[in-house]
């Protein structure tokens, strides 16, 4: 049976398709793992029992009135980070995270996963928390390479989601052509048969 030339490029550029498709999965199949575990486990972090996302603690009061000066809270932060963790550690602050309705104030610091939560009102330690939903959240989104190589402006976290959002878009592109082609390859196929059948004419 010889095919149309219509037909033929159809199937060329299924062809094509597929073969995209293929290697786009396989060359970057070890980052969309990656990618699927640590986007399921941001999405449980609330609800992971303080195993991924902390706990957020209660002080003795709401009021801010009531609360210390947040460079005394600071300086107790810092305090109890080296003498609790490490004295090695660094005390340059990512945010300082304000709960007034909790009555608790948090520092988070930059060069590491650990966060001081503290009572607003008497400086008192609440917890010690090891923010494994940041690191997570930093292999998610490619931010762990610039922290790793101690980039400035994250740069490899640009590369990154580039290089993922464009491979994702890809894989959707193609996998939609690769379901839709042959339904329409089909379709043509029976329309073109049922013309045929119309088209003949009986024996007289």
């Amino acid at each position: 049976m010889i095919q149309s030339p219509n037909r033929s490029k159809q199937v060329q550029r299924l062809r094509t398709f597929r073969k995209v498709h293929r290697l786009t999965g396989a060359a970057l199949f070890a980052l969309f793992f990656v990618v699927s575990i640590t986007g399921l486990l941001l999405g449980w972090k609330k609800h992971s029992g303080g195993m991924i996302l902390p706990k957020s603690h209660s002080g003795t009061s709401t009021n801010l009135n009531d609360w210390l000066p947040i460079d005394s809270l600071h300086r107790r932060a810092c305090a109890i980070l080296h003498d609790s963790v490490s004295s090695s550690l660094s005390l340059q602050l990512e945010r300082i995270d304000l709960r007034p309705e909790k009555g608790m104030v948090k520092f988070v610091f930059i060069d590491h996963f650990w966060g001081i939560q503290l009572d607003g009102a008497t400086g008192n330690l609440l917890h010690i928390e090891r923010r494994r939903s940041d690191f997570i959240e930093n292999i998610h989104d490619g931010s762990v390479l610039d922290y790793l190589f101690g980039t400035d402006g994250e740069p490899l976290k640009l590369i990154y989601t580039s290089v993922m959002g464009t491979a994702l878009l890809t894989f959707t592109v193609t996998g939609f052509w690769l379901w839709l082609g042959p339904k329409r390859m089909r379709h043509k196929q029976n329309n073109s048969a049922r013309q045929q059948q119309l088209g003949r004419t009986p024996n007289a």
